[in-house]
């Protein structure tokens, strides 16, 4: 399932990998622009596509000025 939204605040925050070690770092700063990019993990409530909403523990890659991309669902809690 895709996530339409995420409802509420992220907790439990990681960041996973940064710099050289985001493995997919040239395409993200082909696609969205040279940054700081960081691989990130955190737990939230999110809407999924067939508009439930559950708790699930979530990735996505940010850099500062450009913002969260390619988020994605880990596992559902």
């Amino acid at each position: 399932m895709q996530i339409r939204e995420i409802v509420g605040a992220i907790q439990n925050i990681e960041v996973i990998a940064k710099g050289s070690s985001v493995k997919i770092r040239k395409k993200l700063q082909k696609l969205h622009g040279r940054g700081n990019w960081r691989k990130m993990k955190g737990i939230a409530e999110v809407r999924l596509s067939d508009n439930s909403v559950r708790l699930c523990e979530i990735l996505w890659f940010e850099a500062h000025g450009i913002g969260k991309k390619h988020i994605k669902v880990k596992h559902y809690l």
